[in-house]
């Protein structure tokens, strides 16, 4: 088993290569598409795919590869991971994610810190994010081991296009996206709503899981006799 330092090195590298992918594929596709958001959305949706499923199979023998404070904080409430390592996680997490946003800027000569002026907000989307992330952690807690990363990638590709959200489905995403002026950037004043509502998708999936993974036997009422 590596040690916490090693986990929180790779937790926050992690985070920072995704919010990398996130906002640069957005930043780029912003610029070739010509003002053409579905084009842009689909380059953004492809990169974070293909990103994710990569950097789940890198980091994910080494720290579980959360990269989101809702992933940690599901496995600790369902006691996979030590309480004492949810605020550690955590705030790699969000470092990773404010970094992540900052090298993009780097990397495409932008103003290094910035703050998104792009509003999501309303009902609609805070649904679409609870239904984001509580799909999120149903595959993480249900699809086996071997092959959550794949699903994981394509369940957030899907989601995308299917929730109104575009499917944030983690506060880490939408503490660094806040910091790009960009195609995937959000509002500050919009991030908490986005985090409670992760929260509930989040609580909302454990209460799905053990409704699914109950072992409580099954009793059916008995055929009725045809003869009677």
């Amino acid at each position: 088993m590596h040690s916490l330092p090693q986990r929180l090195g790779a937790e926050f590298l992690g985070t920072l290569l995704l919010l990398a992918i996130v906002i640069g594929s957005g930043v780029m596709a912003e610029n070739l598409s010509e003002g053409n958001n579905g084009v842009a959305l689909i380059a953004n949706t492809l990169a974070t795919v293909f990103g994710l499923y990569i950097l789940i199979e890198v980091f994910g023998p080494i720290s579980g590869a959360h990269f989101n404070p809702v992933v940690t904080l599901t496995m600790v409430l369902l006691k996979r991971q030590a309480g004492k390592e949810l605020i550690p996680y955590t705030l790699v997490q969000l470092a990773g994610a404010f970094f992540g946003a900052i090298l993009v800027h780097q990397m495409f000569d932008m103003e290094l810190l910035q703050f998104s002026e792009k509003a999501r907000t309303g009902w609609g989307i805070w649904t679409g994010e609870i239904v984001a992330t509580a799909g999120l952690l149903l595959v993480i807690l249900i699809a086996k081991q071997e092959r959550v990363s794949g699903m994981v990638a394509c369940y957030i590709g899907a989601a995308y296009w299917f929730t109104s959200s575009t499917s944030f489905a983690n506060p880490a995403a939408a503490f660094g996206r806040q910091f790009s002026n960009s195609f995937a950037g959000i509002a500050p004043a919009d991030v908490p709503a986005y985090v409670v509502f992760e929260v509930i998708g989040g609580l909302l999936a454990i209460v799905l899981y053990k409704l699914f993974s109950s072992n409580k036997p099954v009793t059916t009422s008995p055929a009725p006799n045809p003869a009677a």
